[in-house]
């Protein structure tokens, strides 16, 4: 990423990341990869608008959807007054808050447990608990080990890719050596961060077997963690965790409601009146973020009343609904000099069909959408760049290859053509 993207929208100077596909391909590449981002967007902010606010109706007598409601005006009020620099330092004080309350609950959970780590761990792994017994093989039909590591790739590449919410933060630090710090440290932080969350997850397994009479029945699958914390921890520790969950939600909120507003404002309002000013652009953004922050309480208040198995499965799979096409593009035009416009847009649709199908028609595990749509659009998108007319050669500064000669810099195999066509002549 720190190699390849982040050099990209560093010195092409972007507000939006989808102004490198109508650079690289055409207009109509860049609206494609702006809608699905907002689509995708929208159904994120649902998700994350419901589940801190299913915590808080877990834990109190307030309504869910009253929860909801209060969590989506809150957080599109402090997004519209405080823009990017309020998502940025958000982020950093939620994370701090969030982390250590799921470290302290962590630790409770286990010293509840009647013979500590070793117990917790020998009865999780007896009950398939632990990801020793995922079974490795390539089955495309159930969650592998394999294939959850495949699918956990292709998920993280569409953020640090392609996704609006992190490219803004790419340009908004002072030089691409502070940028890349902050994408190493967040790769290191992210891979312990997401084993503490899986470890309470198989610990609260454990200590509801041992004490099964403490566990509502009637609570669902997202909400015993809140359950636990409410019920099991001292009121200040307890508070201070469920404030580390609503901190963390509005963080993400926050973050998706300003690059969507960035992207309409961007790749959208600007093409269509180009001579907006700069405060009307401005008041647009806002308005967007309190429209888009609407849309996604309302798509949240829905999926309040309707039964959902797990919401971090139905996360995972929006994630690969929509970002492997817009993944696809990307990679396509950063690693393709024969790739053009009307190939990559016939990749693009053909990505969004096939996803959409093996949806549709449940062909797989959610696992593998991401892997699915990336490979599709760069194959199918490649293979029409050969059949269909175009230019067969990318612009200057625009892949991997001619970035590298902008910058002074000719690829080993271009130097050596070179030499070749010279001996030649």
């Amino acid at each position: 990423m720190t190699l390849v993207f982040l050099p990209f929208y560093r010195t092409l100077n972007v507000t939006s990341a989808y102004e490198y596909l109508e650079r690289r391909f055409n207009v109509a590449a860049r609206m494609m990869a702006s809608a699905l981002f907002i689509l995708f967007q929208c159904g994120r902010v649902a998700i994350v608008l419901f589940l801190p606010a299913l915590a808080l109706a877990t834990v109190s007598s307030i309504d869910v959807t009253v929860c909801i409601l209060l969590m989506g005006v809150l957080c599109v009020i402090y997004t519209v007054l405080g823009g990017i620099e309020a998502v940025i330092w958000t982020d950093f004080i939620q994370t701090i808050i969030l982390m250590g309350g799921a470290l302290w609950a962590l630790v409770a959970i286990v010293l509840r447990v009647n013979g500590g780590v070793g117990a917790m761990i020998g009865e999780a792994g007896a009950h398939g608990k632990f990801f020793q017994t995922v079974p490795w093989t390539f089955d495309v039909a159930i969650a592998t080990g394999w294939i959850i590591m495949l699918g956990s790739i292709f998920n993280n590449l569409f953020p640090y890719t392609a996704s609006q919410d992190i490219v803004q933060r790419y340009v908004t630090t002072p030089d691409r050596q502070t940028a890349a710090k902050a994408i190493w440290t967040n790769a290191l932080i992210a891979g312990p961060a997401q084993a503490v969350f899986f470890a309470i997850g198989t610990a609260l397994f454990v200590f509801y077997r041992h004490h099964p009479e403490r566990l509502d029945p009637a609570v669902p699958i997202d909400g015993i963690f809140p359950l636990f914390i409410v019920n099991e921890l001292p009121a200040g520790v307890a508070g201070l965790i469920v404030a580390g969950i609503f901190a963390a939600a509005q963080s993400t909120l926050a973050g998706s409601l300003n690059s969507i507003a960035t992207v309409w404002v961007t790749d959208f309002h600007r093409r269509l009146r180009p001579r907006t000013s700069d405060a009307a652009c401005l008041k647009l953004a806002r308005w967007v973020t309190a429209l888009v922050g609407g849309v996604g309480t309302g798509i949240a208040v829905v999926l309040a009343q309707v039964e959902v198995r797990s919401l971090w499965e139905t996360f995972i799979a929006v994630i690969g609904l929509f970002g492997g096409t817009i993944s696809g593009l990307f990679l396509l035009g950063v690693f393709s000099r024969r790739a053009h416009g009307t190939g990559a847009l016939v990749g693009a649709i053909a990505s969004a069909l096939v996803v959409g199908y093996t949806y549709v028609n449940n062909l797989t595990v959610f696992w593998l959408y991401s892997v699915i749509g990336v490979a599709s659009c760069v194959i199918l998108g490649w293979v029409a760049s050969l059949l269909l007319p175009g230019p067969r050669m990318a612009p200057d500064g625009l892949t991997v290859y001619t970035r590298k000669r902008a910058n002074g810099f000719v690829p080993a195999a271009d130097r050596l053509a070179f030499i070749k066509k010279g001996e030649t002549e």
